[in-house]
């Protein structure tokens, strides 16, 4: 089992920015390819962005494109989400994945945390 606790979401003013983490626990997390992902009010979820379990490579929406980075902490088992120049539309729950040494970013990750709030006004 993973367990996944994400963290750092907020209100936040369009245009602003907010820096997303996702803490690990259970098993080996260098092995997991890390995904966040969102899901809008009446909206399916969504993949974000994601990060190879050797952080070799990111895959992100192109929505997102340019204005979010992920990156991986392996020695603290964390992932994050860099999130700048919010808009409106980017309003969500956001949840971290995880993916076991899988080179599909998009697929079906195995273990997910209970995701975090982020809310953008305009």
């Amino acid at each position: 089992q993973v367990q996944l606790v994400e963290s750092g979401g907020g209100l936040v003013q369009a245009g602003g920015s907010l820096r997303l983490s996702c803490a690990a626990s259970g098993r080996t997390f260098s092995d997991y390819t890390m995904g966040w992902f969102r899901q809008a009010p009446g909206k399916k979820r969504e993949f974000v962005a994601a990060i190879h379990w050797t952080g070799s490579t990111t895959d992100y929406a192109d929505a997102v494109k340019g204005r979010f980075t992920i990156s991986r902490d392996n020695a603290k088992n964390t992932v994050d989400l860099q999130m700048n120049s919010l808009k409106p539309e980017d309003t969500a729950v956001y949840y971290c994945a995880a993916l076991y040494r899988s080179s599909w970013f998009r697929g079906n990750y195995n273990y997910w945390g209970q995701g975090t709030q982020v809310t953008v006004s305009s």
